[in-house]
């Protein structure tokens, strides 16, 4: 597998505080990378440390195989756009020359491809209207305009649709996909709505505590889902002796509700536990989320 970017050993530190630690993490060419962690776990130390604005303590990254500490990485990080907690929007000018700074900041000799940004984030007919007059969900995509000036092959995205309503939700959601479906831009996104992350992200990693404990593509995340048949019975004894003669793999719930992670014919199933003077009152099937594979994983990691 190609990796843009990989972290070997990284640490950073203020004073006694550890915010990283001892952190690998490999971000795959073509991914959408979820980063899931809760508030301190270090997801934006790590992005700013990716993006340039600070340097490890002790350990290495490499940036398209260029390691951090070498003269090339500044050459490197041209290839990278981000927006690190809130969008860099000039709110007095339009989104039109919002862009033009960036190219200016940049250094790129002409505005190529400016009125193509626009089109692609749907901010081409604002017009004379300024940012501060821009909706939340406009900012953000007019965040997502300017990062996209130089033509990056790496976007890091911290927190990009927090406090937006679901319908800015979905738009920056279908941006990212077709920003990487059509121009085959990798992501690297922070997150705390594991429910929307989950909708685009191709691949996962987990930090606590300053370390990634977990790296995971969404295959393989898809097959620890593991669904289930919820059951709610009137006769809960009769019940459990039928799925020990099946050798069923079951949890009891409650006194009236067994999980069953088996595949199984309901039909069957009611009519079987009808005979043993058990009623099937109802059934859901089941799955689990990507926050209950989180959880279970802090959960499990703060037992070590």
């Amino acid at each position: 597998m190609e990796y843009i970017l990989e972290a070997k050993n990284i640490e950073k530190k203020y004073g006694h505080f550890k915010a990283l630690d001892n952190l690998n993490m490999h971000i795959p060419k073509g991914a959408i990378y979820g980063l899931i962690g809760k508030n301190g776990a270090g997801k934006t130390t790590l992005i700013r440390l990716l993006c340039g604005l600070q340097r490890p303590t002790s350990g290495e990254y490499t940036l398209y195989g260029t390691l951090n500490n070498s003269r090339k990485i500044a050459e490197e990080r041209k290839r990278v756009g981000g927006i690190v907690e809130t969008p860099s929007i000039c709110l007095d000018m339009t989104a039109e020359d919002n862009l033009k700074e960036q190219y200016k900041i940049i250094g790129l000799p002409s505005y190529d491809n400016l009125q193509e940004i626009l089109e692609l984030v749907r901010l081409n007919n604002t017009g004379k209207k300024t940012a501060k007059h821009f909706s939340l969900g406009m900012k953000q995509r007019l965040g997502l305009a300017i990062s996209l000036v130089g033509n990056p092959d790496l976007l890091i995205l911290d927190e990009p649709i927090n406090g937006l309503d679901p319908e800015g939700i979905i738009e920056i959601r279908e941006l990212i996909l077709r920003l990487n479906k059509e121009k085959g831009i990798t992501f690297l996104i922070s997150s705390h709505y594991l429910d929307e992350l989950s909708k685009i992200a191709t691949f996962y990693g987990i930090i606590d505590k300053g370390k990634i404990i977990k790296e995971i593509d969404k295959d393989e995340l898809e097959q620890n889902f593991r669904t289930r048949t919820q059951i709610n019975v009137s006769n809960l004894k009769e019940c459990v002796k039928y799925l020990e003669e099946k050798n069923f793999t079951y949890k009891v719930i409650s006194d009236s509700i067994v999980d069953i992670y088996e595949k199984i014919n309901v039909s069957e199933l009611v009519i079987a536990l009808s005979k043993r003077n058990c009623i099937v009152n109802d059934y859901q099937e089941k799955g689990e989320s990507l926050e209950n594979y989180y959880l279970n994983l802090i959960g499990g990691a703060k037992n070590d």
